[in-house]
């Protein structure tokens, strides 16, 4: 894999990732980094708690999205941050685990509340030997 993991870019007033990786599980991976980038500083992110997450999507793009989707309703509900994802896919479906901890506002490096995942600009397409994702986000 070429380049970074993952590169954040403005759009309006949105953020998105651009994320790579040499597999699909890992280019998703990857995009779940990047988005919780945008919301906090990943290197204060402790890895304390593990939730299974699976996701399912009639395409790349819509499985991209809902696993997205799943991660930020754990954060939303639980006011989980997390910081290292392992991701599983087979036929359209996802399984993975994310890690990560309770978002502690004294000791977290605030960053931006993503509110949610866009299909604007949505894509999931090979790149060399391996996957690009570009995913936005309404903030």
């Amino acid at each position: 894999m070429a380049g970074p993991p993952f590169e954040i870019f403005e759009h309006t007033a949105d953020a998105g990732v651009i994320a790579r990786g040499a597999t699909l599980a890992e280019t998703f991976a990857n995009a779940a980094r990047g988005m919780y980038a945008i919301m906090v500083g990943l290197d204060g992110v402790r890895e304390t708690e593990v939730r299974e997450i699976e996701a399912t999507g009639d395409d790349r793009e819509s499985l991209l999205v809902h696993w997205l989707l799943e991660l930020l309703f754990l954060t939303d509900t639980e006011g989980l941050v997390f910081r290292r994802f392992e991701v599983e896919i087979n036929d359209g479906s996802l399984r993975g685990r994310a890690y990560g901890e309770p978002l502690d506002a004294e000791r977290h490096e605030p960053g931006c509340a993503v509110k949610a995942v866009t299909r604007h600009m949505l894509e999931v397409a090979p790149e060399n030997s391996g996957f690009r994702a570009r995913v936005l986000f309404y903030l």
